[in-house]
């Protein structure tokens, strides 16, 4: 079940029909609930049918904070390791892939994320950035993962690289940030065979396209979820990005008018272009 926020209040697809709701819900009161799956499945009958999906959705996204979760894939490992090593720090990547507690760093608060067609950013000091797409878990107040979401976690490579401490300056500016579609609401965790894909497009030409699934992930998100709320709190809950399997080369970079698409089986395409 799929859980869409719109101008007008919110729209659920369900096995492929639609329904709206234009009552004016309390978007956090209403993705806090650890019920989630249950109450929007109670809350159809009740719901008007649509004819098709909704033209126009928003960032799923309230006063929640965005968190994410970096060296999760090997990939992300290597990538790492490679723009760091003449910073000295190749080597912290390499020990925090293998150990137990995950990396953890804050991404974004709502006024910093964007939303399908939405214009991402990238830095004006940066010379190498990229997307980085990532699956997003939607998690209540009181830990409990309700939703899944797709993130886009853009970065400024060659600042990470300079030094790993200016990893903040790296991902938390001004629409670096972005997610939907939609919160795929469900009760069970998604399937290991998950498929995610990132397709870059400039002028209409593909320059890179890629994709990974859940099984390569290193780490169990109910983990870095566990890890995240030690001594934190989430009144609004949070957002946890659980970081990226795919990584452009070397060569790559963004530039404005870039279109970024980013494709999760189940939940759907986040399409950004760079602004």
């Amino acid at each position: 079940m799929r859980l869409f926020r719109t101008p007008a209040g919110f729209v659920v697809e369900n096995e492929g029909k639609w329904y709206s709701s234009e009552r004016a819900a309390d978007w956090d009161l209403l993705i806090t609930r650890d019920d989630l799956y249950s109450f929007l499945g109670d809350a159809l009958p009740a719901m008007k049918p649509l004819q098709a999906a909704p033209s126009h959705v928003a960032a799923p996204i309230g006063n929640q904070e965005v968190w994410a979760a970096g060296v999760t894939y090997f990939r992300s490992r290597d990538a790492r390791m490679e723009e760091s090593k003449s910073a000295g720090g190749g080597d912290f990547y390499d020990r925090v892939y293998g150990a137990e507690r995950p990396e953890l760093f804050f991404k974004a608060t709502a006024h910093r994320v964007v939303g399908p067609e939405g214009k991402v950013a990238i830095r004006d000091d940066a010379h190498w950035s990229v997307p980085e797409p990532e699956l997003a878990l939607l998690v209540s107040p009181r830990g409990k993962i309700t939703g899944y979401t797709i993130g886009n976690d853009m970065s400024s490579r060659d600042i990470e690289g300079e030094n790993p401490l200016y990893l903040p300056q790296a991902k938390v500016y001004d629409r670096s940030c972005s997610l939907g579609p939609s919160i795929l609401a469900r009760e069970q965790p998604l399937e290991k065979s998950t498929e995610i894909r990132l397709h870059i497009l400039r002028n209409g030409t593909t320059q890179f396209e890629g994709s990974t699934n859940l099984e390569a992930m290193k780490r169990d998100p109910e983990s870095l979820v566990q890890f995240l709320f030690r001594n934190n709190s989430f009144p609004n809950g949070c957002f946890l990005l659980t970081g990226t399997g795919i990584v452009p080369p070397d060569s790559f970079n963004l530039k404005p008018g870039d279109e970024i698409r980013i494709t999760i089986s189940g939940i759907g395409t986040l399409t950004n272009f760079v602004g």
